[in-house]
């Protein structure tokens, strides 16, 4: 959860809203929930490359322009770029490897890694190529990334993405027009429709730009089957995540938009015969995964930590912690979280001035069906706190605010279709949860990243499953990181992946 600044109007009413469980939250919020905005400006673009025979100036095309314009914004809405030396210079020789080979060389291209642990890659038209991290983590060697990286060129001198720039451009538009009516200061609906419009490409240009890239990856000297390969390894890491019950992040992620269909692999597996029989080409895992060691996995730390059922912020210095059942999902625009009777939770902050009534903010007017005589203060943890109960469209409500000493005030939003003891209870162990950190425990807090290990003689799957730290269902992430089937042997030497904060 980035930090929320909330424009507050006279009435005392938030400004905009947004959310994974809108439909739910909608009913009590008038005019909503906050506006979120990323502090500082976007960075440089992470990597430059081009044909050195192409080095004198050119003047920009207006492909160039329309890329440039979206840059900023995609920046933005994928958490800023992700800064890592190994990682920047193992993603960048690949993208000149895989350019050399491509249709067009003299191309020049900007490569950006996005600081996101959605798995997602995708281009602009002037070059513009961006890869998470979250990709970059789940991938086990060069060639696989090489894949991905050449099916987004394929899109690019296929001119797939100036027909789908024109139609980012449209919805920008039309997005802009609601943002106005709706009196929408940050701007998130216009970002929202140009991140939905990346997804936009044809069945047909996505099969040529799968055929481009597997005969790009084999011309450069790549595994061409690792495009099948990869397909494949997205789809059980999507079946991890789906398994979690984690929501759907808005931002569309690689697989979404290019899904592990049985056709799919099965074209992109007969593309790469022109090659010759698998085992043909370079993987270059060792050294792909050397690069990747210690790359962040999941959120970022600037904007709080899921460690099993408990919310880290180190910046803001607040957790909590939520039932047995739940299952956190930390999104740039709130903490949300959902619990199998059914009740979900959104946790963010709203602008209110300090020492105030917390109480009257409660009644001021933006909670639609609010009970009367429900509202109540107290205390959590030594900071002032106060609660209401609300009911609209079929929905029932808690609600809880809660003030830290320096001003700063959260909200707790937990939502289901009746009340229950579960419901009641959930809420009320997890507002009594909140507290803040002291600087010993702020001083030890790590992120997750991604270490790459080398098995020894006698190493099992049970040896690294045990390294696993801060992650949920480690057996079954440890199998989809690396690619395996359950019951797999690791040889001695084999370098594989686990999370952990070590």
């Amino acid at each position: 959860m980035k930090r929320v600044v909330a424009d507050l109007a006279a009435a005392g009413r938030p400004k905009g809203c947004f959310g994974r469980l809108a439909a739910i939250f909608l009913p009590i919020l008038l005019a909503g929930c906050n506006s979120l905005l990323t502090a500082g400006s976007p960075a440089p673009v992470a990597t430059a490359l081009g044909n050195a025979a192409t080095a004198a100036p050119q003047k920009p095309s207006s492909d160039d322009n329309a890329g440039a314009e979206e840059h900023a914004r995609i920046v933005a809405a994928y958490g800023g770029i992700y800064h890592d030396d190994r990682v920047e210079q193992s993603v960048a020789r690949i993208v000149g490897r895989v350019v050399a080979a491509s249709d067009k060389p003299e191309q020049s291209y900007r490569i950006t890694i996005l600081n996101a642990p959605a798995v997602n890659a995708f281009a602009l038209p002037g070059g513009y190529l961006y890869v998470t991290r979250g990709l970059l983590a789940l991938a086990n060697d060069s060639s696989e990334v090489a894949a991905v990286l050449a099916h987004e060129i394929g899109h690019i001198t296929a001119n797939h993405a100036i027909e789908r720039q024109n139609k980012a451009r449209n919805a920008l538009l039309v997005s802009r027009v609601v943002t106005d009516v709706l009196d929408d200061s940050s701007g998130k609906l216009a970002l929202a429709a140009s991140q939905r419009t990346l997804a936009s490409f044809s069945r047909q240009q996505e099969l040529e730009a799968d055929a481009i890239g597997v005969r790009t990856i084999g011309k450069a000297g790549y595994d061409p089957y690792a495009a099948a390969r990869f397909l494949n390894a997205m789809a059980r890491y999507s079946s991890y995540r789906a398994n979690l019950g984690v929501a759907v992040d808005k931002r569309p992620d690689f697989l979404a938009t290019h899904p592990a269909t049985p056709e799919r692999v099965d074209f992109a597996t007969r593309a790469a015969r022109q090659f010759g029989a698998p085992g043909v080409g370079d993987v270059d895992r060792d050294r792909y995964l050397q690069g990747i060691d210690g790359i962040v996995y999941g959120d970022d730390p600037s904007q709080g930590y899921v460690r099993d059922r408990t919310f880290i912020h180190p910046s803001l210095g607040v957790s909590f912690t939520v039932p047995e059942g739940f299952v956190i999902d930390n999104t740039s625009d709130a903490v949300l979280a959902t619990g199998a009777d059914g009740t979900a939770l959104r946790f963010d902050a709203v602008g209110l001035p300090k020492n105030s009534d917390l109480g009257a903010y409660l009644n001021s007017g933006w909670v639609n069906g609010l009970t009367e005589g429900s509202i109540r203060t107290f205390s959590v943890n030594g900071m002032p706190a106060a609660s209401a109960s609300a009911k609209a469209k079929g929905w029932v409500f808690q609600i809880a605010v809660v003030q830290v000493a320096t001003g700063a005030t959260y909200r707790f939003i937990f939502a289901n279709e009746q009340v229950t003891p579960t419901f009641t209870q959930a809420a009320q162990m997890t507002v009594s949860s909140f507290r803040k950190l002291d600087p010993v425990e702020l001083a030890k807090l790590k992120p997750l990243r991604v270490r790459v290990l080398v098995a020894s003689a006698g190493d099992t799957e049970d040896t690294f499953v045990r390294k696993m730290k801060g992650v949920e269902r480690p057996r079954d992430l440890f199998r989809a990181l690396n690619d395996l089937p359950a019951g797999s042997a690791i040889p001695a030497g084999t370098r594989v992946k686990v999370v952990n904060d070590d």
